[in-house]
């Protein structure tokens, strides 16, 4: 159970992370604003608090009891730097180089970072990853978890589901995946593009175990993480999130999906952060 000092630790981390990922994508001029808000509580909270990273971070990134992650919709890269930043696998330095010739911070992530697992960003091969992640932990006998954070406009794929059909087929219970349901993506709202409601049934039906919850609230997000790895099953949790969650002019807009901030946008929307 969290304390009120660790949702307000939890809290802190969040606008700073907000304000990591608007600065580095004005400073590029390129990337991904409105789904890397939308996933800012379900990363802070899941790698502060849910998470087995490693002690020995700056020595032992690869260190062999850790839980895995993979970033499926792996253009909200800003916000798993950000995160990664905190827990000094990167110097927080570093991430004014995002999206630079030759950084570790590439527009997607890739390997060249420290902390992240696998390369990733063609949509809707995330979960699949995960599935041979968490296969291979399964044929070796440890008993760490996979956490995949998944946007919901990749789940238009078909390559989704055949992933949730097998996960469940090999009972592979070290899975969860997080379903970032902000209900927007680069053309407009999923549910005019390729409709995915009732969401949760549909999951249901392949023998998943499915928990929904508000994105952004701190405490669900953690209740449910906690809940999902004593679940003898694989479960997906749906973070039902706002695209552009806490700058107003962004939020709920399809627009700002991969645009990045001029002068103005900029300063009017660190103005906002900072009244928080």
């Amino acid at each position: 159970m969290l304390t009120s000092t660790d949702v307000k630790l939890l809290k802190d981390l969040c606008l700073e992370s907000r304000k990591d990922i608007l600065s580095m994508v004005y400073n590029a001029q390129s990337g991904h604003i409105g789904g890397a808000f939308s996933a800012v509580e379900i990363l802070t909270v899941l790698f502060h608090k849910c998470m087995k990273t490693s002690p020995l971070w700056k020595q032992d990134v690869n260190y062999e009891n850790r839980d895995r992650f993979v970033l499926s919709k792996g253009h909200a890269s800003s916000i798993l730097y950000s995160v990664l930043a905190q827990l000094a696998y990167l110097d927080k330095n570093e991430l004014m180089t995002f999206r630079k010739l030759g950084t570790r911070l590439q527009g997607h992530p890739t390997k060249l970072c420290p902390g992240v697992e696998v390369p990733t960003g063609s949509l809707g091969q995330g979960l699949s990853m995960a599935c041979g992640i968490a296969l291979a932990l399964k044929l070796d006998k440890k008993p760490q978890n996979v956490f995949v954070l998944m946007g919901d406009g990749e789940l238009q794929e078909g390559s989704v589901w055949e992933a949730f059909m097998h996960i469940a087929h090999r009972k592979l219970d070290n899975i969860i995946a997080i379903i970032d349901r902000n209900c927007l993506q680069i053309d407009g709202g999923t549910e005019c593009i390729k409709g995915l409601d009732n969401l949760a049934d549909k999951i249901k039906a392949f023998n998943w175990e499915v928990l929904e919850i508000d994105g952004h609230d701190i405490e669900a997000i953690y209740e449910a993480i906690e809940k999902a790895k004593t679940i003898d099953k694989p479960v997906a949790i749906i973070a039902n999130t706002v695209k552009g969650k806490g700058v107003s002019f962004m939020e709920n807009n399809a627009g700002w999906h991969g645009k990045a901030p001029n002068k103005e946008d900029f300063e009017k929307a660190m103005a906002e952060l900072n009244r928080n």
